[in-house]
């Protein structure tokens, strides 16, 4: 049960790293879709949309994952005067 301690931990780092990425991503993605799009005729809107529904959850995804797996903790060492020498 001790390994599984830090799950719990580890998931809440997941889930405010992939929060952050989702408002990274519906902002610049709505940035670059704004600046980069030819359609002249709802721009604004596909800009919001794809932001809000195709950048932001895919940077979501990606955040928690990096959050998830660098917020693993690395095993502590004891240092050199205090380990055993068996």
């Amino acid at each position: 049960m001790k390994g599984n301690a830090g799950v719990g931990r580890r998931v809440a780092i997941g889930f405010g790293v992939a929060v952050l990425g989702y408002v990274l991503g519906a902002v610049g993605g709505g940035f670059l879709i704004s600046a980069l799009s030819s359609n002249t005729h709802d721009r604004s809107v596909e800009a919001a949309m794809t932001g809000a529904f195709v950048t932001g959850p895919l940077i979501a995804v990606v955040g928690f994952i990096v959050g998830f797996v660098r917020s693993k903790r690395k095993p502590e060492v004891a240092p050199d005067h205090l380990r055993s020498e068996t």
